[in-house]
């Protein structure tokens, strides 16, 4: 499962870049900073690589094997 903490992303898009299942898409929302948030798409697709939680320099996402 891919966690989201929009309240500390600063609308990179590293995430959404580095996610090789392509699940991650910018937002239709706003956050508290006025950026679009990565979402999850399909969380079934997730392969649980890291990717994004790896790559995002605000620790702003969070891969668990959680359903």
């Amino acid at each position: 499962m891919v966690l989201v903490n929009d309240a500390a992303c600063k609308g990179c898009g590293i995430c959404i870049a580095m996610c090789p299942a392509k699940i991650l898409s910018f937002s239709g929302k706003l956050n508290e900073m006025g950026v679009r948030f990565p979402e999850v798409s399909n969380q079934e697709k997730c392969v649980k690589c890291g990717n994004c939680m790896i790559y995002c320099p605000d620790f702003a996402m969070v891969v668990t094997d959680d359903e």
